[in-house]
């Protein structure tokens, strides 16, 4: 009897021990997807996210940068005016805007140079370009969830010549916009932000 007890004893051992094997190769492998899914987002997101941030610390360019806390604080703010109010539920459903502006010719080069990698790496679609005179606008968006959003927002303005902000005068602009961005109330966000009017552009021709 007890011989027996022993060898249910070993049989359920070995039963168990490729039940585990086959379980741990199973989570092995699934875990094995996932730090290849991983590896493979990582490098982009990180790009995607720190890109266009070695500029807000350069001397020749003015920087303006609101992170989706502050976007949640705007949203926050009781208004009886339903245009305020109209507002308000727009910028709670943005995470990142970053606009970068100079007047320094090789600091515009070199922003043209990492937008230009950038909507490479990131595949972004050209929405639209404008050219006045000297003048040149270019947007570029990634699909949002309908026609009328999408999910993020690049201008590059290029060749002004009459625009002074602060006794600067301005010649490149560089604008980063990310969220669930409704083009229809792009005109809204660049009235109560006093953001670069070319943007509104980007709204009447989406």
């Amino acid at each position: 009897m007890k011989k027996l007890k022993a060898f249910n004893g070993t049989f359920r051992s070995e039963s168990h021990r490729k039940q585990e094997r086959t379980t741990g190769l199973t989570q092995m492998t699934g875990r094995k997807w996932m730090v290849c899914m991983l590896l493979a987002v990582l490098p982009f997101l990180g790009f995607s996210q720190s890109v266009f941030d070695r500029f807000e610390a350069m001397d020749d360019v003015s920087a303006v940068v609101v992170n989706q806390n502050m976007f949640k604080l705007f949203s926050r703010i009781e208004a009886d005016d339903p245009e305020a109010r109209e507002f308000m539920d727009m910028v709670k459903t943005l995470k990142n805007l970053k606009v970068f502006t100079t007047e320094n010719k090789t600091i515009a080069r070199e922003m043209r140079s990492t937008m230009d990698e950038y909507i490479k790496d990131a595949s972004l679609e050209e929405l639209m370009r404008i050219k006045d005179e000297d003048s040149n606008v270019k947007f570029y968006i990634r699909p949002g969830r309908d026609e009328d959003h999408v999910s993020e927002l690049l201008m590059f303005v290029s060749g002004l010549k009459e625009v002074e902000v602060h006794g600067k005068k301005l010649e490149t602009v560089l604008l980063s916009l990310t969220g669930d961005i409704d083009l229809n109330k792009i005109s809204m966000l660049t009235k109560k932000m006093n953001l670069p009017s070319e943007l509104d552009e980007a709204g009447k021709n989406k």
